[in-house]
């Protein structure tokens, strides 16, 4: 399909996605090709069924109306807090419950186990809490010296 395309919300909310030939496709989702390290590149929009109908290499590339959509519709689906601080955790044997400041607050979650801390890179963490929601550390050196301490005991 053609870099050609209208985006728009459908009354239940859903994304529709009309083509330059004029094609619609409704119920379209964004996909990230790298969520964590190019949030606003390589981004798939696919068909109900999982087609590829369209590659955006760039969100800035997109035309303003677009681009706020698309952006709307990731940011409701991709919840992930950045953790800017370990205050504490109950046990250095998992499980654990942590206490932690991210970029939405302050936040308590259960790890289940060392296996639920993800090395992305040298210098960034994904964190799975027991419910599966993930918690981002960009840049473990970012951390305060006592967050740095705490989660050396984990890794």
């Amino acid at each position: 399909m053609s870099k050609d395309f209208r985006l728009a919300r459908n009354s239940f909310g859903r994304l529709v996605l009309t083509g330059a030939d004029g094609e619609v496709h409704d119920g379209v989702l964004p996909v990230h090709a790298f969520p964590v390290s190019a949030p606003d590149e390589g981004i798939a929009l696919v068909s109900a069924d999982g087609r590829e109908l369209v590659w955006i290499d760039r969100l800035a590339d997109l035309p303003g109306e677009i681009r706020v959509v698309l952006e709307e519709e990731l940011a409701s689906r991709e919840f992930m807090p950045e953790i800017h601080g370990i205050r504490q955790v109950s046990s250095f044997a998992t499980p654990s419950t942590w206490q932690v400041e991210t970029d939405r607050g302050e936040v308590a979650f259960v790890l289940k186990g060392e296996d639920d801390i993800r090395r992305l890179s040298s210098s960034a963490l994904l964190i799975a809490d027991s419910h599966g929601i993930h918690f981002l550390i960009r840049d473990i050196q970012a951390l305060d010296k006592a967050s740095r301490k705490l989660l050396d005991r984990f890794l």
